[in-house]
């Protein structure tokens, strides 16, 4: 059963405003309510003191009430705080540094001096601060709380450890078995040549040793790989590969495993000359992963489809199946590492479980995502790699269709983020790219200057400070003025699950912080990407 929440949380995002007269009090919360901080007057230091009970995310006055009695009242109750409480206390203040000074002395705490005359912009910017800290506090507490976790609590989370370690364990023996399975046919192998006078005999276990051996390198190269990337160590030696090459490349590491599944494998490519700037190599290991993937899981006889076609600015690589298919409930856990979708076929197959999630990872390092569909067990499954095309590519795609663009007007771009050292960058190095560039700072700054400026294209912080970026975007989209607009979303979280948000908020693109510059300017040349969930990652 849940508790009832406290009065202190209930009031936990709370100005509480004492002034001088109720003139200056009421203009106080008018303008903090404007900007989204709620707020309550008090009359006088012992209302102030009493809400202080009830709860409050900082107390904002003026330095009239810090001598006398208000100041015994309102030390008295700050005092009374529990360990980890601080209430944030702004002083609008125009005494002298050393009467500010004797003040915290006698009340034993630091107060936030905002000096008269007040800006707006600065008073607004220090009540945040507060805010933000003060909400830090309510999280310490309530860490404290879920560090007295109850004993059944405590066995829950010793259970899991257990089945952590049972994980490990199975990990291990696991990978135990896969590498030493391969040795054995070697080592039988190796008996057998020392043996054997006759070179038939010794062809066909050259043959078996061979694809032993190469099963091996493959498992030791994927852990490998998986451990790198762990470690941000891949390094991409990307070049000019065409589709062709890549799909070739894969074809002919996976055509072993294909002809011994007696699999008819059909290929597919409407334009086998597109280009991508990409690791060949990579590519092939993904592509080549998928189609083992696909024979491993499909019946003797079955079949193998590669399709690859071009999807706008993008390149589409298809494997399908008739094999054994994936539950619906499943089919994302298939990308996380370890995974084993159906443990009792994958051991008779072999396999760590790390191969398609060392395919998603190398894809995402190149731009692109891959995705997996399947209408049920026994049903087949379909993997679908979609990769940004070179860009030389894809201007000759936007020339085509729209002619010639030398002379075109400045695209105007509108830069949203609270980091002003961040904005300033970032339009700097877009005006010298001939971009035309106008900046805000928080949400309802942003919507504003949008109707009012009409930019081409917006870049978006999701963390600000009034509304977050997922919301600025839903409010712009509601408006069928900013339908066609370009919005591309610049965040510090950069999981799956925060991209997909971006796209269900209307985001063409999602780029993690920091941006890389080249990457930016790259996508800003090409032609805007619909917002139906598709667009890429960066």
């Amino acid at each position: 059963m849940n508790a009832e929440p406290e009065a202190s949380d209930l009031h936990s995002k709370r100005v509480l405003v004492l002034m001088p007269s109720v003139r200056d009090a009421q203009r106080t919360t008018n303008l903090l309510r404007e900007n989204g901080i709620e707020s309550t007057i008090c009359a006088d230091m012992a209302v102030l003191c009493r809400e202080l009970g009830r709860g409050a995310g900082a107390v904002l006055l003026t330095d009239e009430f810090l001598t006398g009695e208000p100041l015994r009242q309102l030390t008295n109750v700050l005092r009374k705080e529990p360990p980890w409480s601080l209430v944030p206390v702004v002083v609008v203040a125009h005494e002298s540094a050393s009467r500010l000074k004797a003040v915290e002395a006698e009340a034993r705490r630091s107060w936030i001096v905002v000096e008269r005359p007040v800006r707006t912009r600065t008073l607004l910017s220090v009540i945040r601060s507060a805010l933000r800290a003060r909400s830090d506090q309510y999280l310490i507490r309530d860490t404290l709380s879920a560090l007295r976790a109850s004993e059944r609590e405590l066995v829950e989370q010793a259970e899991q450890l257990r089945a952590a370690d049972r994980r490990k364990d199975e990990f291990l023996a696991t990978l135990a078995h896969e590498l030493r399975n391969p040795l054995a046919p070697v080592r039988t192998g190796l008996d057998i040549l020392k043996r054997s006078p006759h070179d038939e005999a010794a062809d066909r276990t050259l043959g078996v040793m061979s694809r032993q051996l190469q099963h091996m390198v493959r498992l030791i190269d994927d852990l490998l790989d998986v451990s790198r990337i762990t470690q941000g160590k891949v390094e991409l030696k990307r070049a000019r590969v065409t589709l062709s090459e890549v799909v070739g490349a894969a074809v002919e590491t996976s055509r072993p495993l294909i002809e011994r599944g007696n699999h008819e494998l059909g290929i597919s490519l409407e334009d086998p000359d597109l280009t991508f700037d990409a690791d060949a190599t990579r590519l092939a290991q993904v592509v080549s992963n998928l189609l083992n993937n696909a024979s491993k899981f499909t019946p003797p006889g079955g079949s193998i489809e590669i399709r690859a076609k071009r999807e706008g600015d993008h390149g589409s690589i298809e494997v399908r199946d008739n094999g054994v298919g994936i539950p619906a409930e499943q089919q994302e856990d298939v990308f996380q590492m370890f995974s084993q979708v159906n443990r009792a076929l994958s051991r008779s197959h072999g396999g760590l479980g790390i191969g398609l999630a060392l395919a998603r990872s190398l894809i995402e390092l190149h731009g692109g995502t891959i995705t997996v569909e399947s209408p049920g067990v026994n049903r087949g499954s379909t993997f679908t790699v979609r990769l940004p095309l070179a860009r030389e590519q894809v201007q000759s795609q936007g020339e085509a269709a729209a002619g010639a663009t030398v002379g075109h007007e400045r695209r105007r771009i509108l830069i949203v983020d609270d980091n002003h050292d961040a904005v300033d960058m970032l339009a700097a190095m877009l005006e010298l790219s001939d971009y035309e560039t106008k900046s805000a700072n928080d949400g309802a700054t942003a919507v504003a200057a949008a109707k009012e400026w009409s930019p081409d294209v917006i870049i978006l912080d999701i963390g600000l400070p009034d509304m977050s970026g997922y919301e600025v975007a839903r409010r712009l989209r509601d408006d069928a003025a900013f339908a066609e607009t370009e919005l591309i979303a610049v965040s510090g979280w950069g999981s799956h699950d925060d991209k997909r948000k971006a796209m269900a908020a209307g985001f063409n693109l999602h780029f993690t912080k920091p941006v890389d510059a080249d990457a930016l300017c790259d996508a800003l040349a090409r032609p805007a990407r619909p917002s139906n969930g598709a667009a890429p990652e960066r």
